[in-house]
């Protein structure tokens, strides 16, 4: 197959790439060639999605079997790509979020959950909100003449990591000693490698497959406890985990997420966090491998070189908790 990636240079579009060449596709990617390097193997065409004439230039006498959307974050944009794409592609695939359901992450949601409010017609350059997603769902469902598939992706982990959840985490029990283990240790949680997600995702493009699938591990696959088990595993550590109660580390002044990345505490707005249910995507054949390869694999990236791409930030804010905290929160000197 001919593939195009509206991205593809980092994280889950260097995913995309890599399990199509590795099946034999032809994969082209757009991006505007700043953020990360190609990957090898791609024909790659630099440009701004935002820009028209960049478009234009990209899809003139041109077709391709298969686009995969993992960049579109503004309506206007993907609406724009997707009339473009009309007719010169037989298979839209785009990478939504489970930020686009109305009730996540306060409570459980499935494929059939009902999105946020948002037009799929907005103007160009909307502040960045969560409803955005669904706004592109809209602008991709009312534009682009085909089979399209909107995939809700859940918390993606794996090799090439931008923001460092589970890399911070790798790298603070690498460290060894005490750590602050946040809630309890059997706490559910569902994450998926973004090679998992990425293979499913040419899964659903060679087979031109529609719908929405929400995309993840399969609600309750791991627990707290297994993926800093998992960390200390790969790194070898002497680690010991403190399990601290969620209200304890709530009335410190914790912020669940960042300074614990991964912290969802079992309070109100957060109940849903780990119960999107992937039940669609698993009956549509997607596989989850191992968390502990996850991991693993993880690790051996940033250890070869792989910090230099991850920022620890999550928009602006720093992840991790800072260490004289986390001492003081387990009375250590």
């Amino acid at each position: 197959m001919d593939i195009l990636l509206l991205g593809g240079s980092a994280f889950l579009g260097r995913a995309y790439a890599a399990a199509a060449l590795a099946r034999g596709h032809r994969v082209t990617t757009f991006n505007r060639g700043v953020s990360r390097a190609d990957p090898p193997g791609v024909e790659a065409v630099h440009g701004d999605r935002t820009d028209l004439a960049d478009l234009h230039r990209l899809v003139d006498g041109r077709r391709w079997d298969a686009v995969v959307d993992t960049s579109g974050q503004q309506p206007h944009d993907v609406a724009t790509a997707a009339r473009l794409l009309s007719g010169r592609a037989g298979h839209y695939g785009f990478v939504s979020s489970v930020h686009a359901f109305a009730d996540w992450p306060a409570r459980p949601v499935d494929a059939d959950s009902a999105t946020l409010d948002c037009p799929g017609d907005l103007p160009p350059g909307r502040p960045f909100a969560n409803a955005l997603k669904a706004g592109c769902e809209r602008a991709l469902r009312d534009n682009f003449d085909g089979p399209a598939a909107i995939l809700n992706c859940g918390l993606l982990i794996g090799p090439h990591e931008p923001i460092g959840r589970l890399p911070w985490w790798l790298d603070r029990i690498a460290r060894g000693g005490p750590v602050l283990a946040p809630g309890a240790p059997d706490r559910p949680i569902s994450l998926i490698d973004a090679r998992d997600f990425a293979a499913f995702g040419l899964d659903l493009a060679e087979r031109r497959a529609a719908g929405r699938y929400l995309t993840t591990a399969p609600v309750g696959s791991a627990t707290t406890g297994e993926l800093l088990a998992a960390c200390r595993t790969a790194t070898g550590s002497d680690a010991e985990f403190v399990w601290t109660p969620d209200d304890e580390l709530l009335a410190a002044g914790v912020s669940p997420w960042t300074e614990l990345p991964l912290w969802a505490p079992a309070a109100e707005g957060w109940h849903g966090t780990w119960r999107a249910d992937p039940a669609t995507a698993l009956a549509a054949g997607l596989r989850v491998r191992p968390l502990l390869d996850t991991v693993t694999d993880t690790w051996a990236w940033l250890e070869s070189g792989g910090r230099a791409e991850v920022s620890y930030r999550q928009l602006d804010t720093p992840l991790g908790i800072d260490p004289a905290k986390e001492r003081e929160l387990l009375g250590r000197p």
